[in-house]
């Protein structure tokens, strides 16, 4: 085995010249096609009585090498763990167990002999022929520290799933969780549907979009930000259950809460409100929690978080007089509002200059500033203005607000939710207001798109509509601090 006290270069050198030196012994390990392999580490050690003194084939990475003279063993690692194997000089011979000696950790191998217990009770492997499957040319990090370095976690992912067990686990776990949210839906008769990520409009969301160009069509294009306008064609067509899981692209910040790739769902039901949103919302997450970890108490960063439903309900009036001692049904003016954004001192959180902002605009300011850092346990925020809501029926005993809830976990926002506006009329008014918005300087302001208010003309039912954040509930589900820990590739900046 290498020499661990030699520098990375010599390592490199070294590695390269056993390569080298197989090819040279017809032995070029690249050369290989594939290995039937009939087991796994898991297979063996969770069914040991069965298999013990049976012929088993492993594949995997070697992981360790305990040196003894004229027999030594290694621990190999595959898509389930690891398992010792033992490596007898008199077992595969002189001259394969000299080569054989020569592999290096992270070498893959494939092994093949009996399964068998040492004397000091671990379940191993006895090999009868060890086969070179491939030559790592790069050192894998140094067993006792491993990859802890982030940035370098994220940008060599491979090497960090290979080092870090935990990091596997969460990766296994999204799966886990994104079959169990399809499991969830499909039982309630929803449709699982593909549309477009590339889009002359974008839509559907308050957000910066990433803009590319058609050469064949010779027209600007934008990565989708949201698939809720074409979900709602649907609806339109008649398909009263439909969602679609899959990459929505903003381009705006990166933090521990976002990443300019990220995967949403988003899923529309005929003849529902926001109730029944927010049902569907706290069982389908609690459906997650209790399906992969067994249970819908979970421990994040320290906090213990119940996701068992119900969750809590507050109006986002509610809760900025909560947290912030008004209570915005008292202000009746926008000018009135315009003072208290000063007092609260929310204005460098208004997207307009101060002067524009309407009553709506400055109670959801006061709302980012005062209350969303107590919404720990999950939270339902119900009635949000219809300034910042311009796809959302109006609520019928306050044509200020609308039929809107977010969910809120650990003071993050994880689902959006609407009563969703099927009037052509008052969505054409809407989108020419937030095209106004975006005159005076709202940069996330909607889009109008007027195939949308086409298809409304034709007639869409009641309709239930929601948003939930995938990467978000993953994070909670196996307690991941940033997004770029469940985000197996994030995004990042290239290095020099």
């Amino acid at each position: 085995m290498a020499n661990e006290e030699l520098n990375l270069n010599e390592i490199l050198k070294i590695r390269r010249e056993k390569l080298e030196h197989l090819k040279a012994i017809g032995r070029n390990p690249f050369e290989i096609l594939n290995y039937d392999h009939t087991h796994h580490s898991n297979d063996i050690k969770d069914n040991f009585e069965e298999m013990e003194g049976k012929d088993v084939s492993i594949a995997g990475r070697i992981m360790s090498f305990r040196d003894m003279g004229k027999a030594s063993f290694c621990d190999i690692q595959d898509r389930y763990g690891r398992i010792q194997t033992y490596v007898k000089q008199d077992e595969i011979g002189e001259e394969e167990y000299k080569l054989f000696k020569t592999y290096d950790i992270g070498d893959i191998v494939g092994i093949k002999g009996f399964v068998f217990k040492t004397k000091r009770g671990e379940i191993s492997v006895h090999a009868k022929q060890v086969t070179l499957l491939c030559k790592s040319l790069q050192p894998l990090p140094e067993k006792w520290h491993g990859l802890k370095d982030t940035e370098m976690r994220y940008r060599q992912r491979y090497v960090d799933l290979i080092v870090n067990e935990d990091v596997r686990d969460t990766f296994y776990k999204r799966t886990k969780i994104i079959k169990a949210i399809r499991e969830f839906l499909d039982a309630k008769d929803y449709i699982e549907v593909d549309t477009p990520i590339l889009a002359t409009i974008a839509s559907g969301a308050a957000a910066r979009p990433f803009i590319t160009h058609s050469n064949a069509l010779d027209i600007d294009l934008y990565l989708r930000i949201a698939t809720e306008l074409y979900l709602k064609r649907l609806i339109v067509g008649g398909f009263e259950r439909v969602y679609e899981m899959g990459k929505d692209f903003r381009n705006e910040g990166i933090d521990v809460r976002h990443n300019p790739e990220f995967t949403m769902i988003e899923l529309y039901q005929a003849y529902a409100d926001y109730n029944d949103m927010m049902e569907l919302t706290e069982n389908l997450v609690a459906y997650c929690a209790e399906k992969v970890l067994g249970t819908t108490k979970i421990n994040y960063q320290g906090t213990e978080l119940d996701l068992t439903p119900p969750w809590n309900r507050l109006t986002m009036v509610d809760a900025v007089k909560k947290y912030s001692g008004v209570d915005f049904n008292e202000i009746k003016t926008d000018e009135e509002a315009r003072e208290v954004a000063v007092k609260l001192k929310v204005v460098d959180e208004l997207k307009k200059k101060l002067k524009d902002c309407t009553k709506g605009d400055i109670l959801n300011a006061a709302f980012e500033v005062y209350a969303e850092e107590h919404l720990i346990q999950p939270t339902f925020i119900l009635d949000y203005p219809v300034e910042i809501s311009p796809l959302t029926k109006k609520k019928n005993d306050d044509p200020t607000m609308t039929e809107r809830f977010e969910a809120f976990i650990f003071a993050r926002e994880v689902a959006n939710a609407y009563s969703e506006l099927n009037d052509p009329i008052d969505q054409k008014e809407r989108f020419d207001q937030q095209a106004n918005d975006k005159e005076l300087g709202d940069d996330e302001a909607y889009a109008t798109d007027d195939d949308f208010v086409n298809s409304l003309e034709v007639g869409m039912p009641p309709t239930g509509g929601l948003g939930i954040g995938i990467d978000r509930i993953i994070m909670f589900l196996t307690n991941s601090y940033s997004i770029r820990d469940v985000i197996l590739f994030p995004t990042m900046k290239p290095q020099a």
